[in-house]
């Protein structure tokens, strides 16, 4: 069997690009064969590879991709990753293109039974295509650190691409407040800027505040274990997640998160357990400095969040799973006289 797996903006180091990358990987150990091809908005695409399952992720930029290929594939699945769910499926401009798209898959792949339920609601008849595969987790390879914290510092980390619905200014501009009284604490800003007006906005925050706050750009994600080897807390301020890779990495490593309540971010954390939610700039801040003074507190949740990605988050289960669905996707086209894969 070949998989060819259409990942939006692959080139770049994002969350997306991080979860495709290690579902190919996890296919590979099953002996099933992978290609990526990389989605780019405003590209118009050239005639795919020949695959027996087309996987597509991101429904909205997948769907855009599609519609301009001289012939569509008959037979695909689509993982919703985020903001196709929390933001284009609500849009009113792409809502029917999200739903046109997740009508004519095969089978819809979530990361939450929240995420299912809020997909059943909003579109009708498709509730039997949708399975919930929660996200796996990687391993790092050991690297040397590329960058090292100031000795006796309290390092918060921020790892997410520079774009608006990543809220990146926020916890700069939050965090100051706690640096008045704790010059020992330091962000670190790790990932591409994929939206320019935003990645020139953070960096001169950053530079306005270059004595606690630093940005450390794109960083090759089997690096990112060195970075979280480091950190003290990591944090995700972002307005929309559909099951951000990072956190669950952070919380591999037995680290506290702080994040903003949303879709994706609660379906992993559970509050003062696993990890803390906050719902606005004063809960922030209560939790954050609550993450700085008290040890004992971070030790108990950082525990606890590394229990729970080693008991839900299985990427060799999460592989198994999708091969289920391509198999059964595969019997189903061929006892359809009428439907056939692209080759």
């Amino acid at each position: 069997m070949k998989v060819l797996l259409a990942s939006p903006n692959f080139h770049q180091a994002r969350g997306n690009t991080v979860t495709v990358q290690r579902i190919s990987d996890g296919l590979k150990k099953l002996g099933i064969e992978t290609e990526i091809i990389n989605v780019k908005e405003g590209r118009k695409p050239s005639k795919m590879p020949q695959a027996d399952i087309v996987h597509g992720f991101h429904a909205y930029r997948f769907g855009q991709f599609i519609d301009k290929l001289d012939t569509k594939p008959e037979s695909y699945l689509v993982t919703m990753t985020g903001t196709d769910l929390n933001v284009d499926l609500f849009d009113k401009m792409k809502r029917s293109d999200v739903i046109r798209t997740l009508s004519e898959a095969k089978a819809i792949h979530v990361f939450d039974k929240e995420a299912k339920q809020i997909l059943s609601s909003e579109i009708y008849g498709i509730q039997t295509k949708i399975t919930v595969i929660p996200q796996g987790t990687v391993e790092f390879p050991e690297t040397a650190p590329a960058f090292k914290k100031e000795q006796g510092t309290f390092l918060f980390v921020l790892p997410a691409g520079i774009r608006k619905v990543k809220n990146i200014p926020f916890a700069i501009e939050q965090l100051k407040h706690i640096y008045k009284n704790h010059k020992n604490i330091r962000l670190w800003l790790a990932g591409p800027i994929i939206e320019e007006d935003e990645g020139h906005m953070v960096k001169e925050l950053a530079e306005k505040h270059k004595e606690w706050v630093r940005y450390l750009g794109q960083i090759p994600h089997e690096f990112m274990g060195e970075v979280y080897k480091q950190a003290d807390a990591v944090l995700n301020t972002s307005h929309s997640e559909g099951q951000p890779a990072a956190i669950l990495e952070a919380m591999q490593y037995s680290l506290p998160v702080l994040a903003f309540n949303n879709l994706g971010n609660r379906n992993i954390i559970t509050h003062r357990n696993s990890g803390l939610i906050y719902t606005n700039p004063v809960e922030f801040l209560d939790y954050a400095e609550k993450l700085v003074n008290n040890n004992e507190m971070r030790i108990k949740i950082g525990r606890a969040a590394k229990f729970y990605v080693e008991c839900n988050h299985s990427s060799e289960c999460e592989a198994k799973t999708l091969q289920k669905i391509y198999e059964s996707i595969l019997v189903k086209s061929c006892t359809s006289p009428s439907s056939s894969i692209d080759k």
